[in-house]
Order: structure tokens, then sequence, then C-alpha cells
């Protein structure tokens, strides 16, 4: 399909089931082929992916989908092979760096800083694409940075090193930092992985918070389907580094999608939140 065709995207096709149904797109994949230098195969092609905006879309498949692959090339990290990924219509290498870091934020699993800043001036470093090189810190940058410590919940760890917090901590002050980049758009990478449950029910919560407080459009990658079910708008489900399915919870979670993608027989049902109770594998 032309380029021209997502100018101002305002109707988009789903891949549910092949129906028609009204998403306005923030970030669009079309016709996607990725790879790395190390793979003989792509490790994803896809005709096309839809990341709505402003809700959460989180994106589920077992290890090897392609989920976090996919993720890289939505947030231009990774270059297709072929296709494009659109940011509001405009392909994404049309954005300089610091441009493209003042729409779309990303938190990556792989995270590294110096153990000896604190959480605060952790935060302060998700404000660098709102500044010149030689700028002073603004009141934009203040407020911003107090609004996304708040929001993650982190203000009582504000001046602790980041080396001395514990894996949920630092997630949550990773989550800080992204938060104060003020992005209309944020990708997670498996945000919740290697937490304990109060940790993830955290992170997920503040996700939920700025998505409904913010407008913020989101999409995470998650392994636990009945917390992607739970929180998510619309859901990714890739298997083999195709989609398999996409849509609302409520219609791609389903006994037959855990049994075709995951290996898994489970019994599947709304009450109205989702419980998913696993029997076997397949």
């Amino acid at each position: 399909m032309a380029e021209s065709e997502y100018e101002h995207m305002t109707v988009e096709q789903t891949q549910n089931k092949g129906e028609q149904t009204d998403v306005v797109s923030a970030l669009v994949g079309d016709d996607l082929t990725l790879s790395y230098a190390t793979t003989d195969q792509p490790v994803v092609e896809c005709d096309r992916i839809d990341i709505p905006r402003g809700e959460i879309t989180a994106l589920v498949g077992p290890n090897g989908s392609g989920k976090s692959t996919l993720l890289k090339a939505l947030s231009k990290q990774l270059a297709p092979d072929t296709g494009n990924v659109l940011l509001d219509g405009q392909t994404i290498q049309e954005y300089g760096d610091k441009e493209f870091a003042r729409e779309l934020g990303l938190l990556s699993q792989e995270n590294d800083s110096p153990n000896t800043i604190t959480v605060e001036e952790l935060a302060y470093h998700g404000r660098y694409p709102h500044r010149g090189f030689f700028e002073q810190v603004s009141e934009e940058d203040e407020e911003a940075v107090e609004r996304a410590i708040d929001l993650a919940g982190v203000d009582h760890i504000r001046d602790q090193t980041v080396g001395n917090l514990s894996g949920g901590q630092k997630q949550l002050a990773w989550i800080a930092m992204v938060l104060a980049q003020d992005t209309d758009v944020l990708l997670l990478d498996e945000p919740t992985t290697y937490l304990d449950l109060h940790h993830q029910l955290r992170v997920m919560e503040t996700v939920q918070q700025l998505n409904d407080r913010r407008d913020v459009t989101i999409a995470v990658v998650l392994h636990d389907i009945a917390q992607a079910a739970r929180f998510a708008d619309y859901l990714i489900a890739l298997q083999d580094g195709e989609v398999y399915d996409w849509g609302p919870p409520r219609e791609v979670v389903t006994e037959e999608l855990l049994a075709d993608v995951f290996r898994v027989e489970a019994a599947v049902s709304y009450t109205p939140d989702p419980e998913i109770i696993p029997k076997h594998s397949l």
C-alpha cells in the first residue's frame, strides 16, 4: 500500500478475523520484514501492525515469537529489511533523533546507568530531548520530572542511588525516567519480567494511570497473558514472527489462542476480569 494512504490515518483495517473497524492509529508497521545480521531467516514478517492512539496495546506470544524484535522496529532501534514504520503518518526515518525522542519513549530490557546516580538524577536524564546541549534545567523540566516521579510512585526513594535499589524499585525508577521524557507514545519491553507480584501490579497500575491521566498511547510486551488481557485495550498475538490475531482481549484471548500459540490447554472466562485456568501443556 502506498505511503500516501496513511497520511491521515483516520480509519484503519484491523487484522482480527479480517473485520473492518474504526481505529485511529498513532503507530503503524506496514509490510514489515525484520531480521538480524546473525539470523538466516526473518524473525518477523507481518503485513500490518496497528497501535491505536490513546489506548494500551499488549504484545503477547511465546518466547521467540518476535515481540521484542517488533518493538525495536517500532522504536527506531532496528531498521526493517522491508516495509515502513509510521508515527502520526510520517515514516520514523524522517524524524531526527531528538525530534523522535520528543514524540516516542522506549523502556527497553537493556537498561544501564551509573549506580551512583540518584533516582531523581536518572529521571532528569529523560529530559534530554527537550534541552539544548548548554541549556540549564527549566521550570518545564522540573515540572515534568516531578510529575513522572509522582506517577511512578518513587518519591520516597528519589534521593537513593540506583545501585542500592531492589529490582522492582529500579524498574519503577527507569519508568520515571521514560515518563519524564513526556511523550505521546510509550513503548515498554517486558517491564514486569523478574518482578514480584506486588511490583508487577505497581508497574501495570502506573501504565494504566499514565494512559488514563495523560492519554498516552502505550504498547507493552508482556509474558503474562492474563495480565495483558486485564490491563490492555487491544492485544497483538504473535506466533513464529507473524500476527496470529489482533483486537480487544475478549476477542483475542480464547482457548483456541492458548492452544495454538502457547501450546496450553486452558479454560478462559471473563467475570468481567479475565480468568485463565491452565490445565496442561500440549
